[in-house]
């Protein structure tokens, strides 16, 4: 196998037009202390994928178009559903307009010639830089009678984080829809019991933003109290 390819055998082009949304320094970003992973000099654009033009390879167009014709079946349009269908590093993406989530979801479970029956879970994700849709939430399906892969993926502003639950579509996801909003307070509109489920329920705050402080925090284990992080020790 190509590096090319994937592990199905697709072609795995990838756009370096994408959208530059900000620039990292150093290792992890830091921007309020010392740099100590000895890369304080890298500088690097952090860049999202932008849209893949046609053909995608391999089956990926075969989906894209059922996906297309099944949602104009219900008088839907795909441009108002699909926002940019991007192919990297061998893995297929729709970005999905928020409001219009469940209808492309429930599409790609039930059509037959899709047939997405398993979602795997979903992943929160915070771009700071992203303006206007700094929240996005990624969900992995998967489809067990044709042996595919795909990825959705929405977003929402931090000045209105919510995004539409697919609980009802797919059961598996009310525990991951719970991790999501309790990491990085995503709001799942229509999930049946949205509550924390790691963090204590009074907690302030959500622990994966990146925009959430690092340290400042004790945390007490077992009835000992341990220093938070920034307390701990010094590189200055």
């Amino acid at each position: 196998m190509s590096d090319e390819q994937n592990s199905n055998g697709v072609p795995a082009p990838r756009d370096e037009t994408g959208e530059v949304i900000g620039v990292r320094k150093g290792m992890f970003g830091a921007n309020n202390g010392g740099d100590t992973s000895g890369y304080g000099g890298l500088v690097r654009t952090v860049t999202l994928p932008g849209a893949t033009p046609r053909p995608y390879g391999g089956w990926f167009d075969e989906v894209a178009d059922e996906l297309e014709g099944a949602l104009e079946e219900q008088d839907l349009l795909p441009e108002n559903a699909i926002e940019k269908t991007v192919v990297d590093r061998g893995e297929l993406t729709f970005h999905i307009a928020r409001e219009h989530l469940p209808t492309v979801a429930r599409t790609l479970r039930d059509d037959p010639a899709l047939r997405f029956e398993l979602c795997t879970g979903v992943s929160g994700v915070h771009f700071l830089g992203d303006k206007g849709r700094e929240l996005h939430a990624v969900y992995h399906l998967r489809s067990i009678t044709h042996g595919r892969l795909i990825r959705l993926e929405v977003s929402a502003p931090d000045s209105d984080p919510h995004v539409p639950s697919l609980v009802a579509v797919y059961p598996t996801n009310d525990w991951h829809e719970r991790e999501t909003y309790d990491f990085f307070g995503l709001i799942f509109d229509g999930h049946p019991a949205l509550t924390r489920i790691m963090m204590p329920d009074d907690w302030q705050g959500f622990p994966q933003r990146k925009d959430y402080p690092l340290g400042g925090i004790a945390v007490e284990y077992k009835g000992a109290q341990i220093p938070a992080p920034d307390q701990r020790r010094s590189y200055s």
